[in-house]
C-alpha cells in the first residue's frame, strides 16, 4: 500500500471516527499533494508525497514556533496536533548520532574541509534524509561538523 491509499484509509478512518482534526489535516496534505501533483503535471511517487509530507512538518513547525513568540498558546497546539498526524506518514526519523555519521559520511565522500563546502554536503545529506529528519537539525549539525 502506498502512501497516498494509506492517506485514503486514515481519511475514511477519521470520517467514520469523526475525529475533525484528524480529518481535517488529512484533507490539507492530500490537497497539498494534489496541488504538487498539477505543478508537475504527473502524479507523485512516495518519494514525491514525503518531499510533501516534509514542506508541510516545517510549514507547521514554523507556525507553532510564530504563534508561541506571539503569545498564541492555543493556535500553536493546534498546530502541533497537526504536525502529530503529519508525522504519522513519514518514514520514522534519524537519530542525531545516526544524522552525523551520514554527514561524517558526506564530509568525506565530498571531501569537505571547511564551511565553503557546506552546500555541496547538505546537497548530499539532504537527498539521504528527506522525510527522516528536521532540515534546521541538519544544517546545524553540518554547521558544527565543518565549523568544528
Amino acid at each position: 500500500m502506498n502512501l497516498q491509499q494509506k492517506l485514503n484509509e486514515a481519511m475514511k478512518e477519521a470520517m467514520k471516527a469523526k475525529d475533525s482534526l484528524r480529518l481535517n489535516t488529512i484533507r490539507m496534505i492530500r490537497t497539498a499533494i494534489k496541488n504538487r501533483e498539477i505543478e508537475e503535471r504527473k502524479e507523485l511517487d512516495d518519494q514525491g508525497v514525503i518531499a510533501v509530507l516534509s514542506t508541510v512538518v516545517k510549514q507547521r513547525r514554523e507556525s507553532a514556533q510564530v504563534y508561541r513568540e506571539n503569545n498564541r498558546p492555543e493556535l500553536a497546539d493546534k498546530e502541533e496536533q497537526e504536525l502529530a498526524v503529519v508525522m504519522e506518514f513519514l518514514p520514522s526519523q534519524l537519530s542525531e548520532d545516526e544524522l552525523k555519521a551520514m554527514i561524517d559520511e558526506a564530509a568525506a565522500e565530498v571531501g569537505a574541509a571547511s564551511m565553503k563546502d557546506m552546500g555541496k554536503v547538505m546537497k548530499v545529506v539532504t537527498a539521504k534524509t528527506t522525510g527522516r529528519a528536521d532540515g534546521k537539525l541538519v544544517s546545524e549539525l553540518v554547521k558544527a561538523r565543518l565549523s568544528g
